[in-house]
C-alpha cells in the first residue's frame, strides 16, 4: 500500500536527518491516521484511492501556503515548501491527460454533466483531477 512506502520514506528521513521531508511526511502520516479512524467507525478500510485523495488535498493546501510565502518574500520558506510538495507528488499516480479524459467522454452514451462527474469518480478516481473533467466536458 501506499502508507507503506510513505512511512519506509518517513524511516529513511529521520536517518537522514532531513527535517523538511518528515515535518511533511508526519503531516501527511497524522491524516491517514485521522481518516482511517473515521473509515473504521463506518466498517471501512482505507484504500490506496484515500491515501492519494489526501496527498493531493495536502499539495493544495502547500500551493497555497507557497503562495503566501512567495507573496510575503519569504523565498527560503517557499523552497522549503517546495520541497515538500515535490516529494508527495513522487506518490501520485500518473494523471490523466486532457486528450485521455475527452477520450474517455466520447465513449460514453450519456455525456451529462452528473453521469460523467459520477463514471469519473467510479472508475478514475485519484487519476484525473475533477476541475479538469469540467472543464473538458463544458468545451464539448
Amino acid at each position: 500500500m501506499l502508507i507503506d512506502e510513505i512511512k519506509q520514506r518517513n524511516v529513511q528521513a529521520i536517518k537522514e536527518k532531513d527535517a523538511n521531508a518528515r515535518a511533511i511526511l508526519g503531516i501527511v502520516m497524522n491524516k491517514y491516521l485521522l481518516g482511517s479512524v473515521e473509515k473504521r467507525s463506518k466498517q471501512e478500510e482505507m484504500t490506496d484511492i484515500d491515501m492519494v485523495a489526501i496527498l493531493q488535498k495536502t499539495i493544495k493546501e502547500l500551493n497555497d501556503e507557497m503562495e503566501t510565502y512567495e507573496k510575503a518574500g519569504r523565498q527560503e520558506q517557499a523552497n522549503e515548501i517546495k520541497y515538500q510538495k515535490a516529494l508527495l507528488e513522487g506518490y501520485l499516480p500518473q494523471m490523466m491527460s486532457e486528450e485521455e479524459i475527452l477520450e474517455v467522454i466520447n465513449g460514453l452514451d450519456d455525456k451529462s454533466i452528473g453521469n460523467v462527474m459520477k463514471h469519473f469518480k467510479a472508475n478514475y478516481a485519484g487519476k484525473c483531477d475533477m476541475g479538469t473533467v469540467q472543464k473538458v466536458l463544458k468545451s464539448i
